[in-house]
């Protein structure tokens, strides 16, 4: 594509999260030019379904793409190529045109729950594994579908088995990336590291990722139904017609492969040698970072995986709610609108949550916020675990329990923290903070001090993973190097430990792990799964 000789290559990146889509003109170098961004809703269903629509997420793209394009300067024809971010882990039924079948179940639905159970068990039995497809799947793919039924594969199992009828329209399971990639191009592909949760994939030769047949089976699904596989940097093809004159931009405008977000968040945080780590606070929460071997920590649900650099593993520990406890004690907790209350949140309600968190004293008086909303992933792979505030007294404050959110968060990283570390057999030097949590200073700080480490805020880290995008369609194009990357990516900040914190924090720290210890049989009991695997309970 001809390029003006004083405008630089751009990428349009797409950060599609849970929450909304982030679209971003990125140049080839990482400097970001501006975004849009609109939001998507969550339907949330009884019995642990979460379910998004796949034509709104287009209509959000479409309309933040326009809304983005409207306000450049730049000629359209200097954005080279597209590339897509999105959420892992979210899986979409389409038929032979890429047409969603039915809602994605996202990453947050549990419904698939009983049919992995039932396909990973056998005798001898080991965490509820059969302990010969326990070290199949370990010895293949380096992890195994978690029983908590949020994988690729326990999505596309619950399709097959509670509605087969769409099972046998389904053309291809896609994840939610290489669902937007269809919707581009036509062309129904997925990349090595975006079919990982699928867990059918040989990764053992991580230059020549393939499906393995005998997993398929074991599976009992059909192979025809999975996509074909490519390297996230590979151009996929070109926009379609109808879709360039919808986004107004050129039909030979590129698409990149892309990645999930956690590989593309990777990437964007510039933390790209091994072992240097990184950590994501959005929605959800992960620490991350590339290893030069094949492992799994299959207690812990730690295991190396296909990242989005080709060649490269990465070691990947998510923690199921992170910024979303926030979002719920905004939404659901502060201005939840009944007869006590009719206030609608203020449009800064998070900023103002950081004054008041920076006005407590460390430590929120020794309360103590457990951040399982959802059940857990890791450490523990948990779908009964349930949040809560903790040693609650007359004297305690509404600020007290704003600040004990942002701890318990961060101490539920630190347990995570413990065994990454534990399985790259070091320490982090300092882990790079990226995602909208890492905007906030107060939080940044409070993570060093529970974490013991130093904190890298990066610049602009609500964008790292359409950085992230961008970077890899920039390699694929060959405008850089992912070796280039450290001097590309920036840190605003960096946030160091305060030893007089130390001891307060080890305290609570210990005291957050006996609460798991001591509770974790209760909430089984109150949330205990039913004949069918289903959620009885809160």
């Amino acid at each position: 594509m001809a390029q003006n000789a004083h405008t630089p290559p751009y990428v349009l990146a797409l950060d599609h999260g849970t929450s909304g889509c982030k679209v971003a003109l990125v140049s080839v170098h990482g400097e970001v030019r501006d975004f849009a961004f609109e939001p998507t809703p969550t339907l949330f269903l009884p019995d642990g379904g979460a379910e998004q629509d796949p034509e709104q997420w287009w209509n959000a793209f479409v309309a933040a793409t326009r809304k983005l394009l409207s306000r450049i300067t730049i000629p359209v024809e200097s954005i080279e190529a597209i590339c897509v971010s999105s959420t892992y882990s979210s899986t979409v039924a389409v038929d032979k045109s890429g047409k969603a079948l039915m809602n994605c179940l996202t990453w947050l639905d549990s419904r698939g729950a009983p049919y992995v159970r039932e396909v990973v068990s056998g005798f001898p039995s080991v965490l509820g594994y059969g302990i010969g497809k326990l070290l199949k799947w370990i010895r293949l793919t380096s992890g195994i579908p978690q029983l908590s039924g949020k994988d690729d594969i326990a999505h596309m199992l619950l399709v097959q088995r509670a509605f087969p009828e769409v099972y046998e329209k389904t053309a291809k399971f896609l994840g939610s990336k290489d669902y937007f990639n269809v919707r581009l191009t036509g062309n129904l592909a997925a990349s090595y590291d975006s079919i990982g949760l699928f867990w059918i994939t040989d990764i053992r030769d991580i230059d020549h990722v393939h499906y393995e047949d005998s997993l398929i089976q074991m599976l009992k699904i059909d192979q025809e139904k999975l996509p074909e596989l490519m390297a996230s940097t590979d151009v996929l093809g070109t926009l379609l017609p109808g879709v360039a004159r919808e986004l107004g931009l050129p039909e030979n405008t590129k698409v990149v492969m892309g990645s999930p977000d956690h590989q593309a968040a990777l990437v964007g945080s510039g933390a790209v040698r091994d072992f240097e780590g990184h950590c994501y606070i959005g929605t959800s929460s992960w620490i991350e970072c590339l290893v030069p071997f094949k492992r799994t920590d299959p207690l812990h649900s730690i295991a190396s995986i296909a990242s989005a650099i080709p060649g490269r593993y990465q070691c990947i520990d998510e923690q199921d709610i992170a910024g979303g406890c926030l979002s719920f004690f905004v939404d659901r907790i502060l201005f939840h609108q009944n007869q006590l209350n009719q206030k609608l949140a203020p449009a800064d309600a998070y900023r103002l949550m950081d004054e008041v968190v920076a006005a407590v004293p460390a430590g929120s008086h020794k309360v103590i916020f457990t951040p399982w909303l959802n059940g857990e992933r890791t450490p523990v792979d948990s779908t009964t675990l349930r949040g809560g505030f903790y040693n609650v007294s007359l004297t305690t404050s509404l600020d007290d329990m704003t600040r004990a959110i942002y701890e318990g968060v961060a101490c539920n990283t630190r347990w995570n923290l413990s065994y990454v570390e534990a399985f790259i057999r070091r320490p982090f030097d300092a882990l790079t903070f990226i995602g909208g949590g890492a905007k906030s200073d107060v939080w940044c700080q409070i993570f060093a001090d529970v974490l013991n480490r130093p904190v890298k805020q990066s610049v602009d880290p609500i964008l790292a993973n359409a950085r992230g995008a961008a970077f890899i369609a920039a390699v694929g194009l060959g405008h850089i190097r992912f070796d280039d990357l450290p001097g590309l990516v920036h840190h605003r900040n960096i946030f160091q430990p305060n030893p007089r914190n130390r001891d307060l924090y080890d305290e609570l720290f210990a005291n957050y792990l006996s609460i798991y210890n001591k509770t974790k049989g209760i909430f089984a009991r109150l949330n205990r799964v039913g004949e069918e695997g289903r959620i009885v309970g809160g």
